[in-house]
């Protein structure tokens, strides 16, 4: 088995020299003009809450992304998702907005998924240990979310593309580079760059060692591998920032201590927030309200309604951090729906932005199409249809002279010939 190789990256070195396999070229173009204040649209947007480290957040990371700087030269960014269940839910629709909106300033990013990770299972935010998954389970989930994103990733660029050169989206799995690990060897060349009391005080350790459970030690050691995969990244694709939800930034934390004690060099982190239910729980497979983005497991009409159901009082926040739309439409969605709330405007428009995103344009009109016989807008021989599963009935729906009369919303009327083959 190959140790893992641990070698810094001095600050003069040449960007093209580190074979981004996958990921577009490293240097000045005019595509990243789209950046200028990028970290401060996302921040007024509400869909990044923090920075780390806070020292180095007010110019260095600025001067990263915003046009006109020395460091102006398009970044590498990455966020982790752990296939713990075969498709991706609403709970992490915010990292991989905040995935896009960089690729759309001109950015590279990277959806790292981790199927070595899973096996460990993160600790973060969570009461009680992960049922252990076997080997094969996590696999076969990788490859489902592997796919989920690459679809995830055509849709935006074939939907929501705005005229400009984007930056790249490249997907990873982190068992590409620990499948060649042997553990002594691993722990012998990256254990020693680790401090336990460090280690220990994570709010998510913290929190962990004091419930009655306790924690494991193989949960006590993501965050180790966590931030190896960082470094691993930082090494092989100058990637200088991870994104993740705000219950990651202590595994952030522990991987931009690690790249900085070994290399000398400066990373970054940014969270997003959490959603979570009306109860305040957060939104996922563990807690059992998971709106899943593969339509297998949660259909497109199921993804629309649960977007259209948001309440008032959500709905301008849902829609700054869930869609690309200018924060102006928005406010203008809004002024509209307190002239006339119960046209549901914004609900609509939030539902429809995201299910194209999820499912493309045909996902979309599929859900309209449910949605409208779920709401009483189809009849059939002048009785109305609400269940989209029903069954047409010979002498019902379908008359003895083999002719129905279909009506579709208040003026569409359609005379249907069956034939009998």
């Amino acid at each position: 088995m190959a140790a893992p190789i641990l070698r810094c990256i001095s600050r003069g070195q040449g960007l093209g020299t580190l074979g981004l396999s996958g990921v577009l070229p490293l240097g000045l173009r005019e595509a990243h003009s789209g950046a200028q204040g990028l970290l401060a649209m996302q921040k007024a947007r509400g869909l990044f809450k923090e920075f780390f480290p806070e020292r180095g957040t007010k110019t260095e990371l600025p001067e990263l992304f915003d046009r006109g700087t020395a460091g102006s030269f398009p970044q590498t960014i990455y966020c982790g998702f752990d296939p713990t269940a075969d498709s991706l839910h609403v709970g992490h629709l915010l990292a991989l907005l905040g995935l896009f909106h960089f690729q759309r300033a001109g950015h590279n990013v990277i959806a790292l998924v981790g199927g070595a990770t899973a096996r460990l299972g993160d600790p973060s935010g969570r009461t009680k240990e992960r049922e252990a998954l076997e080997a094969e389970r996590v696999q076969s989930n990788a490859r489902a979310l592997r796919q989920g994103l690459k679809a995830l990733a055509a849709n935006h660029q074939q939907l929501f593309a705005n005229g400009r050169t984007w930056g790249s989206f490249t997907v990873l799995d982190n068992s590409a580079w620990y499948q060649k690990q042997d553990v002594v060897d691993f722990l012998a060349a990256v254990g020693g760059h680790f401090r336990m009391g460090t280690l220990l005080s994570r709010l998510s350790v913290q929190t962990r060692l004091k419930s009655s459970e306790g924690m494991s030690l193989a949960e006590f050691l993501y965050q180790v591998l966590q931030a190896y995969d960082f470094y691993y990244l930082f090494q092989h694709y100058r990637c200088r920032v991870q994104l993740g939800g705000s219950d990651q930034l202590g595994n952030i934390m522990s991987g931009y201590e690690f790249i900085h004690k070994l290399t000398g060099e400066d990373v970054f982190g940014i969270s997003v927030p959490l959603i979570t239910s009306t109860t305040g729980a957060k939104l996922g497979k563990s807690a059992g309200n998971a709106v899943w983005l593969n339509r297998d497991k949660t259909s497109p009409f199921e993804l629309y309604q649960f977007f259209v159901r948001q309440q008032d009082d959500l709905v301008e926040r849902y829609l700054k951090l869930f869609t690309f739309l200018p924060l102006p439409e928005i406010d203008h969605i809004m002024q509209l729906h307190v002239k006339e709330p119960e046209k549901r405007g914004p609900q609509k428009r939030l539902a429809t932005e995201v299910t194209k995103l999820v499912h493309g344009q045909e996902g979309l009109d599929s859900a309209k199409r449910y949605r409208m016989i779920t709401e009483g807008g189809v009849s059939i021989n002048h009785r109305q249809v609400t269940n989209p599963e029903s069954v047409l009935v010979v002498g019902q729906h379908i008359l003895k002279n083999g002719l129905s009369l279909l009506k579709i919303g208040k003026r569409n009327f359609y005379i249907i010939k069956w034939l009998q083959l």
